[in-house]
């Protein structure tokens, strides 16, 4: 169960989120970016009118956090574990369910170093936001993306992770509070002309 779901905000979407009580809110947002002074702002200026309002001004807080706040985000973050072994969301390429190409798992291994090399490089996880990506296409993107940061200044490649941290915490957010509550399967009723009620007039 997401944290989100731990505080039933996925349920409602924004109208939820906009009601929430300040420490609910503030921590179904936590889930969205670690930074418990973004998630702070953005629940104290509640209520939002409409998500693209909520992302915006998600957007503009998380261009004020200083280091700290992002260090704070980044220790949140995780390394995602379906790209090492093709579970998930980062099928193996090739036929779903066949056993993983050499090429595969050699392109596994590299992802492993080059995680390994990143967090010894920068101190920190790498991030990369990959919504919209296809599944099949993850591993590839995630490894291409690694070996060209592994190679940024350290002042360039901050840059660049302040600006993944902000596309994570907007695609999670548009998950957690979308405008439009989910659409709820209607009763069915025969079709025909409707029978009279037992016992009615």
């Amino acid at each position: 169960m997401s944290h989100a779901e731990r505080h039933g905000l996925e349920r409602h979407g924004l109208d939820r989120l906009n009601s929430a009580a300040p420490g609910a809110a503030e921590a179904a947002l936590l889930a969205c970016c670690g930074s418990r002074r973004w998630a702070r702002h953005l629940a104290d200026l509640r209520p939002y009118p409409d998500l693209r309002t909520l992302l915006r001004t998600a957007e503009h807080i998380a261009r004020a956090l200083g280091p700290a706040d992002l260090a704070e985000a980044l220790a949140d973050e995780t390394v995602p574990q379906h790209l090492f072994t093709g579970s998930g969301r980062a099928a193996s390429r090739g036929s779903p369910g066949a056993p993983p190409s050499p090429a595969t798992e050699a392109a596994r291994r590299a992802l492993r170093r080059a995680h390994a090399a990143y967090e010894h490089r920068f101190g920190h996880v790498f991030v990369l936001c990959l919504d919209g990506c296809r599944p099949d296409e993850a591993l590839d993107r995630s490894l291409a993306s690694l070996r060209v940061r592994l190679a940024a200044a350290p002042a360039d490649e901050a840059a660049v992770t302040a600006a993944e941290l902000s596309r994570l915490a907007r695609g999670r957010l548009a998950r957690l509070a979308p405008d439009t509550p989910p659409v709820r399967p209607h009763t069915l009723r025969p079709c025909g002309p409707q029978q009279a009620r037992p016992g009615g007039t």
